[in-house]
Parts: C-alpha cells; sequence; structure tokens
C-alpha cells in the first residue's frame, strides 16, 4: 500500500488537537501504547486504546481512514499530528495490527441504564487516588482497589456494578471535563458482555464477566 493509500485524514484542527489530546493522556499511561482506529461511518474514525485498568477508551473523532481498521503506535501517531499536512492528511507510522490484543466492542446493542453526576466521578477519583498513593507498589494500584466496586447504576431489575478502574481510566484520560459544571453528567450503558460509560471527551469500556479474556 503506498502512502497516498494509507494514512488518517481529519476534517480540521479542532479535531487533531481533540486526538493529539487523547494520544497525549494515553502516553502518559504507556509509552509503548497502541491506537487502534475503525472506520465508523463515512464521517467519523473511532480511536481506541488500552487504558492500562483492563478498560478500553475510546473516542470519536471527524475524518476518514485508510485502511478502514489501523492499528499504530501512540508516539508515531503524535509526531504526525504535529505534521499534519493543510489537507488533513496525518501520517501514521507504521502498521502495529500484530500488536493490538483483544477485541473491540460492537457499535450497537448498549441500553441506556442511567447517569450520574460527573461530580461524583471526580470526588471517587480523588478518594481512590489517595488511596493508590498510600498502598501503590512499582506495579501501580493494587488489584484490590482497582477491582472495588465504588458505584451501583440500575433501571428498572437490571443493576451493573461500576469499579474503581473505570472511574480511573475515565479520569487518566480526561474524559470528565474541569472545572466541573453542576448539570454534568456521565452515562452509563450495558450490553450483555460490556459495560460502557459515556463522558463529554470520551468513553471507557469494560468486559462484563471476564475480562482477561478481551484485554490480555
Amino acid at each position: 500500500m503506498t502512502p497516498a493509500e494509507r494514512g488518517i485524514w481529519l476534517d480540521d484542527p479542532t479535531h487533531r488537537n481533540d486526538l493529539a489530546a487523547f494520544t497525549e493522556r494515553l502516553l502518559r499511561l504507556d509509552h509503548a501504547a497502541i491506537i487502534r482506529f475503525r472506520q465508523r461511518t463515512d464521517q467519523h474514525i473511532m480511536a481506541w486504546a488500552a487504558t492500562g485498568f483492563d478498560v478500553l477508551a475510546g473516542r470519536v473523532v471527524g475524518g476518514r481512514i485508510k485502511p478502514v481498521d489501523l492499528a499504530v503506535g501512540a508516539d508515531a501517531l503524535a509526531a504526525g499530528l504535529v505534521a499534519m499536512t493543510p489537507d488533513g492528511h496525518i501520517e501514521p507510522g507504521f502498521a502495529m495490527d500484530s500488536a493490538w490484543r483483544g477485541a473491540l466492542p460492537p457499535e450497537t446493542g448498549f441500553v441506556h441504564l442511567d447517569d450520574v453526576p460527573a461530580r461524583v466521578v471526580l470526588e471517587l477519583a480523588e478518594r481512590g487516588g489517595a488511596l493508590a498513593k498510600q498502598h501503590s507498589s512499582a506495579h501501580g494500584p493494587p488489584v484490590s482497589l482497582l477491582d472495588q466496586d465504588v458505584m451501583a447504576v440500575s433501571s428498572g431489575d437490571q443493576t451493573v456494578d461500576i469499579p474503581m478502574r473505570c472511574v480511573f481510566a475515565l479520569t487518566a484520560m480526561g474524559f470528565v471535563p474541569q472545572p466541573i459544571g453542576g448539570d454534568e453528567v456521565v452515562r452509563v450503558r450495558v450490553h450483555p458482555t460490556w459495560l460502557r460509560i459515556d463522558a463529554r471527551f470520551g468513553s471507557v469500556y469494560r468486559r462484563r464477566g471476564a475480562p482477561e479474556v478481551v484485554l490480555s
């Protein structure tokens, strides 16, 4: 595939800034991170990344990609974003498809359970961060803290527990705006095999049941 047939084309500098913020946050978590892109509609692409919390992060930006499913190194993408051409083309670097591990969530089939005040998420992240500082090792926060369910969201007869992993992933990726407005919410959706939490600047996804099957 020649360079003209491969790459990312973004609609305008705003989308470049959005994708650059996503990439920068991800590199803070893992300097060797991989980002996977998929064409979502004719005008939008979805960027996916593993956060290190056994939680996937996703962000939609306006643009197109060739091929329609592409995995690249976050470091190479960061350099390509800086050098975006006037027509919006970004050179994504070498294909890293073989480095991507696991499946992606489906695009459809999610049911909205309820909305949670975003300030609650930030408060939980602050408390969890304080505990992590006290008990973390060289390998990061203890698994017992990450696996702790910190919220239960219900609708009708369906209830889903939200683990601290999802809270940390949301805030580490900067998906919840700060400073925060009083009416800002995050939206909790469920699929038979996935939990999804949507915030203003992106979404996180957690496999329900056995996440290691998908994310290991």
